[in-house]
């Protein structure tokens, strides 16, 4: 099981480190660089963008490798989607910037983030089954959540690279070519996680299953359509509270509030090294008190945190802002850490792979790919203080709170014959 959790951990790190290196360089560079015929907070627009192009080919991943996974195994879909997502990755540091290529610049960019979404979309699915399945049912949670680890690894060696970059060149380097070194690293990161996931044996549960679903997606669309669109609801309050600090809050204090890039990311990584250092402690939670609530409380904290976050980040203070993002990651960890054991505790064998991986990426539609834009255009609207952005994300974690709320839970039910929620 630690070598199984290690990998999966490993190889999940390595794809989201590919999804978040692209945040950051929208928050930072990708406007001037692809749209610099807008205004600097429309550039930033439509940066932020092509940034949710990512989360929209997420669930449409979800269908293409859950399909993969239901049918054909786990393991598959862990090699498929890091070569996608790795070499997408590295395409985009070697795309022309809009001055050498013109509007063909800012296409290409839509289309690679397309791809590196379509990536990620069977990532998660494939690495949290094949952890959860092969788990003991009373440690399912602790094991599963080594996967939701990576992505704070992923985030970290992100914008550690960019923290690197940023300390020894000059804005004009960055600018001109320093940007593109952390998506040419991810090559070299994605031959690493194939090499760990070489060795990966096929999940157990998958090998007892006799009668495969034929088509996944129409049996979860048939059977499950409720359980899908609770779960997706329920999660978008995660990905909202995530984007909000790791993409849309560095834009917003180096733009807005003139705080110096390298004091944002500083303050944002550090919250996210304590969230990740928190997860594994959450999972144990999960498995003795239950998922469910751990997810309704941590929600419920998210709901009651994000007005006290907004107002310490417009103090541009890095402790104040050090504060206010890890209050929302504690909130945050608090259910992601049990979700990798409860979505798939959720849905039958037969089309879990889909089913769980399809409510998760569509939670990241309606969380992620809206809230930097969301957020940049309220603040747009609002003073030194954005408090439409606070009330913009409360209402979200209200939603997610009601699904959450009508979503059973599955801790005592073992995986192999939890009875699905369906709709």
């Amino acid at each position: 099981m630690l070598r199984l959790a290690a990998a999966s951990l490993a190889g999940t790190a390595i794809e989201f480190y590919d999804f978040f290196v692209y945040g950051t360089a929208a928050a930072l560079v990708l406007g001037p660089l692809f749209f610099p015929t807008f205004s600097p907070v429309a550039g930033t627009l439509a940066a932020f963008g092509t940034f949710g192009a990512g989360f929209v080919a997420r669930p449409l991943g979800s269908v293409l490798f859950g399909h993969i996974g239901d049918r054909h195994g786990r393991r598959p879909v862990l090699v498929a989607s890091l070569l996608l997502t790795g070499a997408s990755t590295v395409a985009v540091g070697c795309v022309p910037t809009y001055d050498s290529i013109g509007v063909a610049a800012p296409l290409l960019l839509v289309a690679l983030r397309f791809l590196q979404g379509l990536g990620l979309g069977g990532e998660w699915g494939g690495a949290v089954l094949l952890t959860a399945e092969h788990a003991p049912a009373g440690r399912r949670g602790l094991w599963s959540s080594f996967p939701q680890i990576g992505p704070s690894v992923g985030f970290l060696l992100a914008n550690g690279v960019v923290l690197a970059l940023s300390a020894s060149l000059s804005e004009a380097q960055f600018a001109q070519w320093g940007w593109r070194v952390p998506f040419w690293t991810a090559g070299v990161l994605a031959l690493a996680g194939l090499w760990l996931r070489s060795s990966l044996t096929e999940s157990p549960r998958f090998l007892e299953i006799d009668d495969h679903a034929r088509v996944p997606l129409a049996e979860v669309v048939r059977d499950h359509w409720r359980l899908v669109l609770l779960t997706a609801g329920a999660l978008a309050i995660g990905y909202a509270i995530f984007y909000a600090v790791s993409t849309w809050s560095l834009a917003y204090g180096t733009e807005r509030l003139g705080v110096d890039r390298g004091v944002m990311l500083s303050c944002i990584m550090a919250a996210v090294v304590v969230k990740g250092a928190l997860t594994p402690l959450a999972a144990l939670l999960g498995d003795r008190y239950g998922r469910r609530p751990l997810c309704l409380a941590g929600c419920g904290a998210a709901v009651l945190w994000m007005f006290p976050m907004v107002a310490l980040l417009a103090t541009g203070e890095p402790l104040p802002m050090f504060l206010g993002f890890l209050g929302a990651m504690i909130a945050f960890i608090t259910m992601f850490a049990v979700i990798a054991a409860y979505l798939p505790e959720l849905y039958e064998p037969r089309v879990r792979c889909t089913g769980a991986a399809v409510g998760y990426n569509l939670g990241g539609v309606v969380g992620g790919a809206l809230t930097p834009i969301a957020a940049t255009a309220l603040a747009e609207q609002g003073g030194r203080v954005p408090w439409g952005v606070a009330a913009y994300l409360t209402a979200v974690g209200l939603l997610s709170l009601g699904c959450f709320a009508l979503l059973p839970e599955t801790r005592p039910v073992p995986v192999a014959a939890a009875e699905p929620a369906s709709g």
